[in-house]
């Protein structure tokens, strides 16, 4: 049977486990330059080591008004490769498989990190485009998101797009010569593509608004420009923003029928994720229930006949393990459990009884971890099986399946 702990391959890649670190903005780059540094190779490194089978720095910029701040990530100068290639060398040496998410914030950059205050300027705050930390946002149309994020959105024109397309290729070209294995495109959680998916942010009267086909025209073809450039025997997926609850935004319906176009054009497996094109949505998302996105990402395996992976709510590692038993998804991701320990998948191993545990690190850590243990507690890991869920935690899972 498979479980958490099966290899998985797609296309010409393998995962050593079922086990993903989703990516997770750290807001730590340097000097505004978009490099990654020390801080990512240790913090990115020490996930791989941790047993996690595919491992996912923040989402990294196509160009430096994509960032969500000045101090993220971003692959759009040549420049930039060697630290992420720097991350790339120390995950695989680790065990792991090093993937990228490329993205766009679109209107929702400009801001002031989460945890940071600027002057007036408070946590996930945007700036105004002519503050020092800030720039003039761009998105489908000019809404803007509104709330903390009220400044004026400029309106891609057609030129424009296309040439975040080239931007979206070159930075696919130097992700590949930087060793990255798997590619996502994040089209999700508010940001350009999930901007030009959802009528809330998309008002356009032209080829890439209005009808469905049409608000899907951005992404696939900035998905096809990927795909000219992205190595054929590498893994290249996306995450969408596939439900917007609300009445005038996204709905699940186009967005599995978005997926069936997409891999059409060459996409080998999805995440369905959150559309946050709104911070006033109609219907409450069950954001507290574990994995409340597997049952829309199991449909789009049946519906669609491709891999999907899933991240929201599933670390608890009984949750996650049934997941993948169920056929419900194929890889599960994790974000803040995967911050909050480094050593999840040997944790959770233990928890569920693997014979092998240790099997999920580096094989000279686990020399040490199987061999001359003296007393048992002396490991530091407290005994397995020491924490079970409440049956509450698997209501979203038995519903699921």
């Amino acid at each position: 049977m498979t479980d958490l702990f099966t290899p998985f391959t797609l296309k010409g890649v393998t995962l050593r486990n079922r086990i993903g670190m989703s990516p997770m903005t750290q807001h730590a780059c340097e000097d505004r330059s978009g490099k990654m540094n020390d801080y990512h190779v240790m913090y990115l490194g020490a996930r791989a080591a941790g047993g996690f089978g595919l491992v996912f720095p923040e989402q990294v910029a196509i160009v430096p008004e994509g960032r969500t701040t000045v101090d993220c990530a971003g692959i759009w100068d040549d420049d930039q490769v060697e630290g992420h290639a720097r991350v790339t060398a120390i995950i695989k040496r680790q065990g792991g498989v090093a993937g990228i998410q490329l993205g766009h914030t679109g209107r929702k950059g400009s801001e002031v990190a989460a945890h940071d205050r600027v002057g007036e300027y408070g946590p996930g705050a945007q700036f105004p485009p002519d503050h020092d930390r800030g720039w003039q946002t761009v998105g489908p149309s000019n809404v803007p998101y509104g709330g903390d994020h009220p400044f004026d959105v400029h309106a891609l024109t057609v030129d424009e797009i296309r040439g975040l397309h080239r931007s979206y290729a070159d930075a696919a070209r130097r992700a590949a010569d930087a060793g990255y294995e798997w590619l996502e495109m994040h089209f999700a959680h508010g940001y350009l593509g999930a901007e030009f998916f959802s009528p809330l942010a998309n008002h356009r009267d032209d080829e890439y608004g209005g009808s469905l086909e049409n608000r899907a025209r951005f992404l696939l073809e900035a998905l096809d420009a990927v795909r000219e450039v992205w190595p054929e025997r590498l893994p290249l997926t996306m995450r969408l923003g596939s439900d917007d609850f609300h009445s005038q935004g996204v709905q699940f319906e186009e967005s599995v029928q978005a997926v069936a176009w997409m891999a059409e054009h060459g996409l080998d497996a999805a995440d369905m994720s959150l559309g946050f094109n709104t911070d006033d949505m109609e219907t409450k998302p069950p954001m507290n229930d574990p994995g409340f996105m597997l049952e829309r990402s199991a449909r789009v395996k049946r519906e669609v006949g491709i891999p999907t992976v899933c991240s929201w709510n599933l670390g608890v590692p009984q949750n996650a393990n049934r997941a993948i038993e169920a056929g419900l998804t194929d890889v599960v991701l994790l974000g803040r459990p995967a911050l909050s320990n480094p050593h999840w998948p040997l944790w959770a191993a233990r928890e569920l009884g693997h014979e092998a545990p240790f099997s999920m690190l580096p094989d000279d850590w686990r020399h040490w971890l199987e061999n001359f243990r003296g007393h048992a507690a002396s490991i530091g890991l407290p005994p397995a099986g020491v924490w079970a869920p409440e049956p509450e935690d698997e209501i979203a899972m038995l519903r699921s399946a």
